[in-house]
């Protein structure tokens, strides 16, 4: 573990596309406000919205050109690039259309399934996963030959199949997570760094360079991006910078040898409450893509009082030690941690939903007992 390759395989790739996020993101931001495409809580108000003023929602440009510019400077353009450069073109394009015309959720995930269709043509796909409770289960089979293009190609149906159920899957439950001022991209910043040491324990291993470039990219664009979303924030991620982040973290964990326990583990907070949330919400009989403010970021500021601030550095936080937990665990203990964690917070939205108003009083039970 040399200091060059640390500055080469994380550094570098992270400070270019910190600044590249950093300088692209006021000129976003001075473009929504001169055009009007700003989210206007007065004339458009949804429940699940935090925000007090006109704010645009275009946070995917500048990080998507920072993923963009960054990668073609760091990572060779092979197959593989080209279908995840495809894949984020198709996503951003997506969230300037959403920030513009707020398209329908089912249309956000066709659209959403095309991109993750770009990148699983381009041969990415989950060949096997890590059995929690012992060994392997390969997906490899069963698998299609065809002719394409004047080249045998194989359709392996399980791996491409979840790949894609993985990859819209994430990108759609970390949008989730961008409630408030800079909730999302600290979590991703964590997120994606996590990955990226963990691919740089294997450097020994040169299969594994690209990962911890393009996580450190990932890391980098974020990063650049945070000072204009963290309270009070100039510019919304959208649902571009939301689902993107979710895109390029399912994609750096397939990856990297398939690593979907340790995505899980470091996102769990979102995860767990996206569960919750899509089960709440058909259980009430609600479609589960339309937003409500059942989230468990809206419990701590509705409930708890907590300001944005503070329920940020509790979100980072966390992340933060699972993403070390991560890091040290094997399957069977990362796959215990997510139990654990689906129970505290199921305890958390117990309480919130149900038991506080047991034990906590209303302000009119609180008036009645002062009357004569």
């Amino acid at each position: 573990m040399t200091w060059p390759l640390i500055k080469n395989l994380i550094g570098l790739p992270l400070i270019t596309a910190f600044f590249i996020s950093l300088l692209a993101t006021p000129i976003v931001i001075f473009i929504y406000h001169r055009l009007g495409w700003v989210d206007d809580p007065t004339k458009r108000k949804r429940k699940q919205d935090l925000h007090q003023q006109p704010l645009p929602r275009g946070g995917g440009i500048p990080i998507f050109l920072a993923l963009l510019i960054s990668s073609l400077i760091f990572l060779p353009l092979d197959k593989h690039l080209k279908g995840i450069l495809l894949g984020i073109t198709i996503m951003v394009i997506m969230g300037t259309l959403d920030d513009i015309f707020d398209l329908n959720p089912y249309l956000r995930l066709i659209l959403g399934f095309l991109a993750a269709g770009a990148v699983v043509g381009a041969g990415i796909g989950i060949a096997f996963i890590t059995n929690p409770l012992g060994g392997i289960i390969q997906l490899n089979q069963p698998q299609i030959q065809f002719q394409l293009l004047d080249e045998t190609r194989n359709l392996w149906i399980l791996a491409d199949f979840l790949a894609l159920l993985w990859i819209v899957g994430l990108s759609n439950i970390v949008n989730w997570a961008k409630g408030f001022d800079g909730q999302l991209p600290g979590i991703v910043v964590i997120a994606a760094l996590t990955i990226a040491v963990f691919s740089f324990r294997y450097s020994a291993d040169i299969t594994q360079w690209p990962i911890a470039i393009l996580a450190s990219i990932l890391a980098g664009a974020y990063l650049g991006f945070l000072p204009f979303n963290f309270y009070p924030q100039k510019i919304m991620p959208g649902y571009g910078g939301g689902t993107l982040a979710g895109f390029m973290i399912a994609i750096l964990t397939i990856l990297a040898t398939s690593k979907i326990l340790t995505a899980m583990v470091v996102l769990g907070v979102p995860l767990i409450d996206a569960g919750y949330s899509i089960v709440r919400r058909i259980l009430a009989g609600h479609s589960p893509v339309w937003g409500d403010r059942g989230h468990l970021h809206h419990k701590l500021l509705d409930e708890w009082h907590w300001g944005k601030r503070r329920t940020a550095l509790f979100y980072w936080g966390l992340t933060a030690i699972l993403g070390i937990l991560a890091l040290g665990l094997n399957s069977q203990g990362k796959f215990y941690t997510i139990i654990m964690l689906a129970i505290i917070i199921g305890i958390l939205f117990l309480w919130f939903n149900f038991l506080s108003t047991f034990f906590i009083p209303s302000a009119q039970d609180k008036h009645s007992k002062t009357l004569p």
